[in-house]
């Protein structure tokens, strides 16, 4: 609920050692959460989660997040599907070959959408083999445009790394055709 600019200046030299012990408190309950979730993670799904933290950029809460999010890799019959349903490429109406626009809406899973953005960014600022490429692809097709392209590429990675039950393999992943290269 958006708080009114008046009251929030009246209250604002109110904080008291009350407000510092809940705080405390409540990152504590937080934690108490995490690792609960992080056990029965592993008791489940250890095998997929550990696979997820092979690619640069991902740890504990990505890992977590693009897990529960996918639920089974084994739904997506193919990796097209699958980064289409994470937003990663824009959907087209077609029909015998023509195409007649673009979808409306956003179907898809905006949580992935944005677990392999910073997946993307973060790979690119510190692995050896992805910085060079992103900035290749940075020069060649503008800053935002180069991260959609390198978290399409993270997230098809993912679905083979599922699919395959293999760790993250950087050369592969530069390897893979982007949709630019395809069509052209």
């Amino acid at each position: 609920m958006p708080a009114h600019a008046l009251y929030m200046k009246a209250i604002h030299g109110g904080k008291n050692k009350n407000d510092i012990r809940m705080i405390r408190q409540y990152d504590e309950i937080i934690q108490e959460l995490e690792t609960e979730f992080l056990r029965v993670t592993r008791k489940i799904a250890s095998r997929d989660y550990t696979l997820l933290q092979s690619i640069p950029g991902v740890g504990r809460s990505l890992g977590l997040t693009i897990l529960y999010e996918i639920d089974t890799i084994e739904r997506f019959p193919t990796v097209k599907d699958f980064s289409s349903f994470c937003r990663l490429v824009k959907g087209s109406v077609a029909s015998t070959g023509k195409i007649k626009g673009s979808r409306g809406g956003k179907p898809g899973n905006p949580y992935l959408r944005w677990a392999f953005g910073e997946a993307a960014v973060i790979a690119r600022r510190n692995h050896y083999l992805l910085h060079p490429y992103a900035q290749r692809l940075e020069a060649a097709h503008g800053k935002f445009k180069a991260n959609a392209i390198l978290a399409n590429k993270v997230a098809r990675a993912v679905c083979f790394m599922l699919k395959e039950k293999t760790l993250f393999n950087p050369e592969k992943l530069i390897a893979l055709p982007s949709k630019n290269k395809m069509m052209a």
